[in-house]
């Protein structure tokens, strides 16, 4: 007997199958670099200091000029869409003057200031005066220039 297991059977080869065909090549647009616009930043709210402009007053005066007037309805404008703000309103003067004289001069000022925003719907309970008469300039000069800067009615936060 020759026996034992018969000869193994050789592999069947499978015939190769032909090279798929490559896809034609299309000449495509290079693409356009796309500009992404910055990120909105919210914007912030002005403080109560930049919102609000200090009125001015002639030499020895607490009467509203028209400019005064002008601007304290531009406030007052602010002052109704913000209506939970609570502002101080300070009296100054320039340097001529007694101390004490100025002291009441500015607290008039800022009266004067005050009622017309009462006067034009603001709550008189959002409002209060102080006066710093002329020891808070805001030109130390020795000059007209300086001294009609310095009479003011000036806004600041309460709180």
């Amino acid at each position: 007997m020759w026996g034992g297991a018969p000869p193994p059977l050789p592999e069947q080869i499978q015939p190769e199958s032909p090279p798929m065909p490559k896809p034609p090549v299309t000449p495509v647009e290079p693409i356009q670099p796309v500009r992404v616009p910055e990120p909105t930043r919210p914007t912030k709210e002005p403080t109560v200091e930049e919102a609000l402009k200090s009125v001015y007053f002639d030499y020895d005066s607490a009467v509203l000029r028209d400019d005064a007037r002008a601007t304290l309805d531009e406030n007052i404008t602010w002052l109704k869409a913000n209506s939970t703000v609570r502002v101080q309103i300070e009296g100054h003067c320039d340097e001529r003057g007694t101390e004490e004289y100025n002291l009441a001069l500015g607290e008039r000022r800022a009266n004067a200031a005050k009622q017309y925003l009462i006067k034009n719907g603001i709550d008189a309970s959002r409002l209060f005066t102080i006066s710093y008469g002329e020891s808070r300039p805001v030109d130390p000069g020795h000059n007209e220039t300086a001294w009609a800067k310095n009479r003011r009615a000036q806004f600041a936060r309460y709180d």
